[in-house]
């Protein structure tokens, strides 16, 4: 038998970890473009599914930004086929939306994702994220002064998502597709620096390599890691004190001004979501204007949310508005 290479054996463990708890019989999805990290999760879930009694289809999105994206995405289709993934779909998706391009192909691509998950009735859909991936997410929410929920980066699960790679150095899934005779697709977009993952992938994380050693690119990986699971305690703590300032007419001030600050603004950042607050708009300085309310009421006027609602506090509660209390 012939001895399997180590970044091969590498990917495949990644993916076991990732599979072993899901029930036999059931369906997985590999999100593959075609790049390297994508290919050798797909190549390794070919390997493995039929190993834990599981299915596994391949969808992968077709954006239409470059010249040539259907042709590129026919032939990740015609791959997984003959690599025998059932179904195989190509998922034309339409870019358009705020937050810019990159925020508006990641919406489109998790939506027609999300959308071939529930047709295929999969429990699971699998990305190509690397612990190189994750190391840049970190940077990105360093330089945007995020809290530790963006420093937290991108979860191993979440929903039916699953990222088993990310303790997987990128370099490992490019010799794993050579191990295995596969020819991945250089995204040019990767090599742009207009935009700011590929400027802190092509720039930033080799300089910080180049200064303090290949270790900080594990060590960004592990302090994502460390954060999640505090933020995963804290969040469970808020859920339990945002049930139990709830009125029905809002929240109780006197139950929020008792809560540690930590907990406090994640319960106001919880609720901020639940009156229509979109994620991507809300900021630190929207729940600080919440908090205010607070801890520091002085007689102010409401705190308007992105998403147009408005909050204010009236007869020792926090309560939605349509405008400003006279």
């Amino acid at each position: 038998m012939a001895r399997i290479s180590a970044p091969v054996a590498a990917v495949r463990q990644a993916v076991r970890a990732a599979l072993g708890g899901l029930p036999r019989g059931a369906r997985v999805l590999v999100a593959c473009s075609g790049g390297a990290d994508s290919l050798a999760l797909a190549a390794a879930t070919a390997f493995v599914a039929p190993r834990f009694g599981l299915e596994a289809g391949l969808v992968t999105v077709d954006h239409g930004l470059q010249e040539g994206s259907a042709e590129r995405a026919a032939r990740v289709a015609a791959w997984g086929r003959v690599t025998g993934f059932d179904p195989v779909e190509v998922a034309t998706v339409e870019v358009a939306g705020p937050g810019g391009p990159e925020a508006a192909a990641r919406s489109a691509r998790y939506a027609a994702l999300d959308d071939a998950a529930l047709r295929w009735d999969a429990v699971a859909v699998l990305l190509g994220h690397t612990r190189d991936d994750q190391a840049e997410t970190v940077l990105l929410a360093l330089a945007r002064g995020a809290g530790p929920r963006g420093l937290a980066g991108m979860p191993a699960r979440r929903g039916r998502l699953l990222r088993p790679l990310l303790g997987v150095p990128r370099a490992d899934t490019r010799k794993a597709c050579a191990a295995l005779g596969l020819s991945p697709w250089e995204d040019p977009h990767n090599a742009d620096f207009a935009y700011a993952r590929s400027r802190v992938r092509g720039q930033a994380l080799p300089a910080l390599v180049a200064a303090l050693g290949p270790a900080v690119v594990d060590n960004l990986a592990r302090t994502a890691e460390l954060l999640a699971a505090d933020t995963a305690a804290l969040d469970a703590l808020a859920a339990t004190a945002l049930a139990a300032a709830r009125t029905e007419k809002g929240l109780s001030v006197a139950a929020l001004a008792a809560l540690d600050p930590a907990v406090r603004s994640r319960v106001l950042h919880a609720w901020a979501r639940e009156l229509g607050a979109p994620g991507g708009a809300l900021s630190q300085k929207h729940v600080a204007a919440l908090d205010a309310l607070v801890v520091c009421w002085h007689g102010q006027g409401a705190a308007h949310l992105p998403g147009g609602a408005a909050v204010a506090r009236r007869k020792g509660l926090l309560v939605r508005v349509e405008s400003d209390p006279l």
